[in-house]
């Protein structure tokens, strides 16, 4: 039976129809829905080129159209059209030095990576599955359309994707697939950074995350991954961590500080896997709290610098790294946190222009400093969080 998003996409297959063109269902959409997982977005595959898609539909948006893909605007959702076609020979292990458009449906099929991916479903729910798509999903293996050489040539992340579906689908890659990853995994020194970490972070969250980790070492994937070549060790103890409840920021952090990155290095290594500074950023500071924690236990004013997120990441983490089950240590810092009389520094009934009042004085060093002790007191429940009883507290506090 036809599901959404498959639903609200069939007027769009329809209307390719009805201007004589064949349009089908494909890809990942089809795979999860085989599967009975949720199904963000659905890909369509068309016999008309990117000019007639473009006739037909009125509102679009060329995003790929050299390689066939027009974004199609329809009932306020966007669709990826890609028109049916071939590659010839690739260039750089990625890109194929030109694309034809055809108006065969299995031969555009036929150029997919895996056959679990190489399914169609037409507007009716029927499957078009050339290539044995089904059963390899029936028998969760990971096997390429034709021979795994030629598909690992013409683009090597998929080798990368080959693992990670290990991760997220729980499923094993066939013999020969197998065989043919390891044998051509040099061929990753090929695939730009940013390919790479995309895969990676999606393995590092699959349900299946161990046994794919375990095969980027078994597989020496990990040699073509940015700064870790020198560390198959301390990979390998990273298994003995029970991590399958912590989230990719959580995953990076456990990473880390698994491999030892020295704190000044971490910025570095993270650059290098083209990380955004404000990731860079939440993950130094899991990794501070982490390492603090793993010292002594919060005290009121970390849990205060710390915030609830983060509170969150590095309680997690420390219960992995210290394997303590059982415990209710998450929820009773988090409690404590939530009974803070503020939660940041915005929070406090003083500003900058109340104490040079008070104190008669110009802003200068001491100001910052003050606000923080202030802060620090009404924190630790020292001093009332009130505008009077600041000021009172402030005056006894200063020289006379």
């Amino acid at each position: 039976m036809m599901i959404e998003p498959f639903l609200s996409a069939l007027p769009v297959l329809e209307r390719l129809e009805d201007a004589g063109f064949e349009a089908y269902f494909v890809g990942g959409s089809v795979r999860d829905y085989l599967l009975k997982k949720k199904i963000s977005d659905v890909d369509i595959a068309t016999s008309a080129t990117p000019v007639e898609v473009k006739e037909i539909f009125s509102k679009t948006v060329d995003i790929g159209i050299e390689h066939g893909t027009v974004l199609v605007l329809y009932n306020q959702e966007s669709y990826e059209i890609t028109t049916f076609r071939t590659e010839a020979e690739y260039q750089d292990y990625r890109r194929p030095k030109e694309v034809a458009f055809i108006r065969n449906l299995k031969d555009d099929l036929k150029r997919r990576d895996f056959s679990m991916n190489a399914i169609a479903m037409d507007k009716n729910g029927k499957l078009i599955d050339p290539f044995n798509g089904q059963l390899a999903i029936k028998d969760k293996l990971i096997q390429t359309v034709g021979r795994a050489e030629d598909r690992f040539g013409e683009d090597a992340l998929r080798m990368m994707r080959a693992v990670r579906f290990v991760s997220q689908l729980s499923f094993s890659i066939e013999n020969d697939t197998q065989t043919a990853l390891t044998n051509h995994i040099d061929l990753l020194e090929n695939i730009a950074v940013e390919r790479k970490k995309v895969e990676f972070e999606k393995l590092l969250i699959g349900n299946n995350r161990r046994i794919a980790l375990k095969m980027i070492l078994d597989t020496n994937l990990f040699l073509y991954l940015p700064g870790l070549n020198n560390y198959k060790q301390e990979l390998e103890q990273l298994q003995n961590f029970q991590y399958e409840s912590l989230n990719k920021k959580e995953m990076w952090s456990l990473l880390l500080f698994g491999i030892d990155i020295k704190e000044k290095s971490i910025e570095t290594f993270l650059r290098d896997w083209r990380m955004p500074i404000k990731e860079i950023r939440e993950i130094q500071q899991t990794l501070f709290s982490l390492k603090k924690r793993l010292q002594q236990e919060w005290s009121i004013y970390d849990l205060y610098n710390a915030g609830y997120d983060n509170i969150l990441s590095a309680e997690k983490l420390y219960l992995v790294i210290t394997r303590i089950k059982e415990s209710d240590s998450i929820k009773h810092w988090l409690n404590l946190y939530e009974k803070l009389p503020i939660k940041y520094l915005s929070d406090m009934n003083v500003t900058g222009n109340d104490l040079m009042k008070w104190l008669n004085k110009s802003g200068g060093p001491w100001l910052k400093d003050t606000l923080l002790k202030i802060e620090r007191a009404i924190v630790e429940g020292k001093l009332e969080n009130n505008k009077q009883k600041i000021k009172e507290w402030l005056m006894a506090c200063s020289p006379k």
